[in-house]
């Protein structure tokens, strides 16, 4: 339980920490509005059943399977603990340590505020100087503008255009695909004026 407390980062509006055993119904809460769910299954939510007995048992491994250097973490509103969303920062599950996926989803009452870019600005800092990350990539739907302009404004760039999931063929915008971004350290060294390391 104290794991599920400590914070994995926290920023001046935010504090990121493990999804403890009230996950999945935090989880749900959040999948249950069509607009956050919009670029992900058309607006349906995800019942509290596949959270309970899928998602979050799969979310409490990977703290263990990366020995809490990556995973998906819960985010709160530092002021007042209110619950916001989540945000991930973890490598391919068989996938290498040193390339990780850049992700979040918020509740539409943190929408417009900055703190998507916020604590994505954090993350990649995390990474880059702290977890040996060489390369982050996040994915997109092609008319999801509001994520891409996350992404662009924490410095990453398109690299990839994406075919649409065949799960996710019903979600608006479907036929126009998706994008992938990415950042390496070194774009992301040079973009804060820090010194190329040798």
């Amino acid at each position: 339980m104290l794991a599920a407390m400590d914070p994995y980062l926290q920023t001046d509006r935010v504090t990121l920490r493990r999804f403890g055993a009230d996950g999945a119904e935090l989880l749900t809460e959040l999948d249950s509005d069509p607009a956050v769910m919009r670029y992900l299954s058309g607006g349906v939510p995800t019942p509290l059943e596949e959270h309970r007995d899928r998602v979050l048992p799969g979310l409490l491994a990977a703290y263990e399977r990366w020995a809490g250097r990556f995973g998906v973490f819960a985010a709160y509103e530092t002021a007042d603990d209110a619950f916001v969303g989540w945000f991930c920062l973890r490598p391919e599950r068989d996938g290498p340590l040193d390339e990780a996926e850049l992700g979040y989803r918020l509740r539409r009452s943190a929408w417009g505020r900055g703190l998507a870019t916020e604590v994505s600005a954090a993350l990649l800092a995390k990474a880059f100087t702290e977890l040996d990350v060489r390369r982050v990539w996040g994915d997109t739907m092609a008319l999801n503008r509001p994520s891409q302009h996350v992404m662009e404004k924490v410095g990453m760039v398109v690299t990839e255009k994406l075919e649409t999931p065949e799960d996710m063929l019903a979600v608006e915008g479907a036929e126009l695909g998706g994008l992938r971004y990415e950042i390496t350290r070194e774009q992301w060294e040079r973009a804060q004026g820090l010194p190329r390391a040798e």
